[in-house]
């Protein structure tokens, strides 16, 4: 036990002192870097007991505590702010940047409805036209599509097959509902004019009523332009009476099957790439410092108690020591919890979500104070 180098009582910090390097040129982490070690050696007990650390071990747990430190940090933005994150670029430094929210990645994920409606989303609605065959009302469109060369199958999204529409009936006696002003409008010299000078002479509801009892007419007493497609097989009513063509509109299955995937090799895609560096030592406030200082003699104290559970016991004259690693491992693991515990539950109460209900609630009390203020009385 002797022959272990123990704390001297002072160092001198040079860069390279430390593991990874990551705050060595900072002149505040290496004005700090000595007092720490101080710090920490004397809580552990010197000059009263020996401390069995050298300054290196001071200066690794010191490196160790402001990465943690802003792992916590960082890790906590970008919980808070990664759906701003996505999609930005990641050659920009965001450790000391303003994150406003933003509609980005929600109107990216809002736009697949728009997709099944077909206006909007990132996939192509294609158009194609099918061949209908008089007197054949059945049609495989999954045969079409391979008769098309179209391979991977197909979505089948709108198919155009309708009656026309109930307006350019609107004059027409046979259609059940006429007006008979068909010769009126011809005396006055409007023929050529399409039915919308209708609405100098009626209602727009007479108009409606008319359109809707046109369409209601061919529902009932008419077998209607419609159809029925299951698994890509098409039934159409009534059965064509001419060859002609339909006009459909599609998707490719593979592009459902790839939509959303994007190649994106500058962008943020998922936590691992957002552009946060370590913290800047300099820059942290004295809060952030006292917390560093404290995880920092935790480590410390779990390393000394790793190096002493090594030397359980220590011979004296007639006797022998139990060094306390067991009591130094505990207490250090322990402390280590509470600090990373007390630091999380700090970020979340300053939460933009807590906030806001802080800024509510202290509101609501400014509303009940000014209540009683007392109201002053006029007298004229």
């Amino acid at each position: 036990m002797a022959n272990i180098p123990i704390w001297p009582g002072s160092s001198s910090f040079i860069p390279g002192n430390t593991p990874f390097g990551f705050y060595d040129n900072d002149y505040a982490f290496q004005i700090d870097a000595d007092k720490v070690a101080k710090f920490c050696a004397q809580r552990l007990g010197y000059p009263i007991m020996e401390v069995e650390l050298q300054d290196i071990h001071f200066y690794t747990a010191f490196e160790e505590a402001i990465t943690t430190y802003g792992n916590e940090l960082y890790a906590y933005k970008i919980q808070q702010d990664y759906l701003s994150f996505e999609g930005s670029s990641t050659s920009i430094n965001v450790n000391n940047a303003i994150i406003t929210p933003s509609f980005a990645s929600i109107v990216r994920m809002s736009e697949q409805y728009g997709e099944e409606a077909g206006s909007g989303g990132n996939i192509t609605w294609i158009r194609g036209l099918l061949p209908m065959t008089a007197s054949v009302q059945d049609y495989d469109l999954n045969a079409w599509a391979l008769s098309n060369n179209i391979t991977g199958g197909i979505e089948i999204k709108r198919i155009f097959y309708e009656s026309d529409p109930a307006i350019v009936r609107y004059f027409d006696p046979y259609a059940g509902t006429g007006t008979g002003m068909q010769q009126l409008l011809d005396n006055f010299g409007w023929g050529n004019y399409s039915p919308a000078i209708n609405f100098l002479l009626m209602p727009i509801n007479y108009d409606l009523q008319k359109i809707q009892a046109i369409e209601f007419n061919d529902q009932i007493r008419k077998s209607q332009f419609s159809f029925e497609l299951v698994n890509n097989q098409l039934r159409i009513f009534p059965t064509p009476k001419l060859d002609r063509n339909l006009s459909i509109q599609y998707i490719l299955k593979e592009d459902r099957l790839n939509n959303g995937i994007v190649s994106a090799s500058n962008q943020v895609t998922n936590i691992s790439n957002v552009p946060f560096t370590n913290p800047v030592y300099s820059q942290i406030n004295s809060v952030g410092k006292q917390w560093i200082y404290e995880y920092v003699l935790a480590i410390c104290k779990e390393t000394l108690g790793l190096i002493r559970g090594k030397y359980q016991t220590v011979p004296i004259p007639n006797s022998e020591a139990t060094l306390n690693h067991g009591d130094l491992l505990a207490d250090a693991r322990a402390e280590k919890l509470a600090l990373i515990e007390r630091l999380r539950t700090y970020l979340g109460d300053t939460s933009r979500t807590k906030l806001l209900e802080a800024r509510a609630l202290e509101a609501d009390y400014k509303q009940k104070e000014m209540q009683q203020v007392p109201l002053p009385i006029y007298v004229y």
